[in-house]
């Protein structure tokens, strides 16, 4: 998922908590507190699962949509939610088959039906909307409905199918108001997850009610939650100073995170995971100033993520080099092989062996979100050092602008970051690199679209790690992206709010219904 989509953290990695007493037993008299104010600056682009593939917009689906599967705390392996069992059928992986439970029901009352799971799936793929999922379901053919039971056909083997049905991919709509060739833009939402969208405001606010006929695999909410979305991080920060918001996520600013402190008065916190990731992302199609792959690798050769980290992030950081990050099964280094350390010489003899005279003029777009900016102020100057680029930077205030611009080919490179939906490494690759892929910068390679193909087709995850390992090689040769850094998730929260622990543990599951008043 794209960051400000993008969702996180990985099977094996352990939650970290750092100045967080002992959680207290509940009142039953939360609903009189009012609603807990959840803070956060991952933005909604899309109230439609079919129209939206960021972190901010799948957070809110988490809670107001179900799933026929989703992720239990702590747990790297899809649960039945909406469904009462899925499986495989046979040993090809190519068709995955569930049954409905008996007492799902829409806000509205509506029983939902196996037409419903089948309508949500095909106008995702019908309408293929830019800023979509749809890349995510690249190996689904086609969705049978029959009874309470819904198969689905894939094309290949693709043992990491279930991983994604449990995603925002995967949300059910009501096949009465969500049209099947276009996007529903009416401002609301309807589903059957433990929270109902009272009111909603783009950019500012969502208001949650809980869903009291919830049935899944969660708890149900006990506390009413209104999000509040904010522009940037410092806008953030003083919302939180100000005693505006209970619950912070996504994003405080580097300085902030690098100073919390198990003494802080009033002041619990989290730091789960380490697996969101961002990165230099390569617009490609012909006449792009990055079109040329000496261009790419010269970036690649010259980058100094350390100092990146170090005096952008304050350390909150960790230097990456591959899109697979450390902590997930398959992760590798070839950046790091490749470039072992910041190299003008290497760039320099990459630009004269394929003919380039310098300096390339590079239009660099970033979204004005948290420290991305300073983070691409830093990236423009090492470039610059080498002689060997002139870099303009293209800053764009809103995230559906961003997306737009880039999908457009308004750059030629832009930063940007991933939380994954599913911890899995195929997660990190298939939609960032695969064909089709979400990053809409017209890379397409028969190479790593093989390999892909080849990773999905182990049911026992591990045994594909040869396979990713040669995919992540391929895909620093071909460097369409370039990886950062990746990061852990970090959460805050008043002492008087309890779960805010299990808020965000790196099953990509945003549980809001986890809060509620001490």
């Amino acid at each position: 998922m794209r960051s400000v989509r993008w969702k996180i953290i990985a099977a094996g990695l352990v939650l970290g908590t750092a100045g967080v007493a002992a959680w207290q037993l509940l009142p039953e008299d939360a609903e009189s507190r009012g609603a807990i104010r959840v803070g956060t600056s991952d933005v909604v682009s899309s109230l439609d699962p079919a129209g939206a593939y960021d972190a901010g917009s799948w957070a809110l689906f988490g809670n107001v949509y179900q799933s026929l599967l989703t992720m239990k705390p702590g747990s790297d392996t899809p649960v039945p939610d909406a469904a009462s069992s899925c499986g495989f059928v046979g040993q090809k992986l190519t068709v995955y088959r569930c049954e409905l439970r008996p007492d799902v029901t829409f806000g509205g009352g509506r029983a939902i039906t196996a037409e419903d799971v089948k309508h949500s799936f095909d106008r995702i793929k019908a309408i293929n909307s830019d800023q979509g999922p749809a890349p995510l379901l690249n190996t689904l053919e086609s969705v049978k409905a029959e009874g309470r039971t819904v198969t689905f056909n894939l094309s290949a083997g693709d043992a990491t199918f279930p991983f994604k049905i449990a995603t925002g991919a995967g949300s059910i709509v009501d096949k009465d108001t969500y049209p099947a060739t276009s996007l529903r833009e009416d401002g609301k939402a309807n589903g059957s997850g433990p929270y109902t969208l009272a009111a909603y405001k783009a950019g500012t606010s969502a208001e949650l009610k809980p869903n009291t006929a919830y049935k899944g695999q969660g708890r149900p909410a006990r506390a009413a939650v209104t999000v509040r979305y904010f522009k940037d991080s410092d806008q953030l920060e003083q919302a939180w100073n100000g005693r505006q918001i209970e619950v912070a996520h996504r994003e405080m600013p580097p300085a902030v995170l690098a100073g919390l402190n198990p003494g802080m008065k009033d002041t619990r916190y989290q730091a789960s995971g380490g697996s969101e990731i961002r990165s230099i992302v390569f617009n490609v199609r012909p006449g792009s100033a990055a079109a040329p792959l000496a261009v790419r690798q010269a970036v690649a050769a010259v980058l100094d993520r350390a100092k990146v980290a170090g005096d952008v992030y304050r350390g909150t950081v960790t230097p990456l080099y591959s899109l697979v990050p450390a902590g997930i099964a398959g992760h590798s280094t070839p950046f790091f092989d490749a470039y072992p350390a910041p190299n003008g010489a290497a760039a320099k003899k990459l630009f004269k062996d394929a003919g380039i005279n310098g300096p390339v003029q590079l239009r660099l777009g970033v979204n004005l979100r948290g420290a991305n900016l300073p983070e691409a102020e830093e990236i423009k100057r090492q470039l610059e050092a080498t002689g060997l680029f002139q870099v303009t930077l293209k800053p764009v205030e809103g995230w559906n602008d961003f997306q737009k611009a880039y999908a457009a080919g308004d750059f030629d490179a832009y930063t940007i970051g991933w939380v994954a939906d599913f911890p899995d490494a195929d997660n990190f690759l298939a939609p960032l690199v695969g064909a089709d892929s979400s990053m809409n910068n017209g890379f397409s390679d028969k190479h790593v679209d093989e390999l892909i193909t080849r990773t999905q087709s182990h049911s026992e995850r591990s045994e594909a790690a040869t396979e990713f390992r040669d995919l992540q090689k391929a895909v620093a040769q071909q460097a369409p992206m370039v990886p950062i850094w990746q990061k852990k998730d970090y959460v805050m929260s008043r002492e008087a709010v309890t779960g805010a622990q299990s808020l965000a543990d790196g099953t990509g599951v945003w549980r809001l219904w986890e809060l509620n008043w001490l």
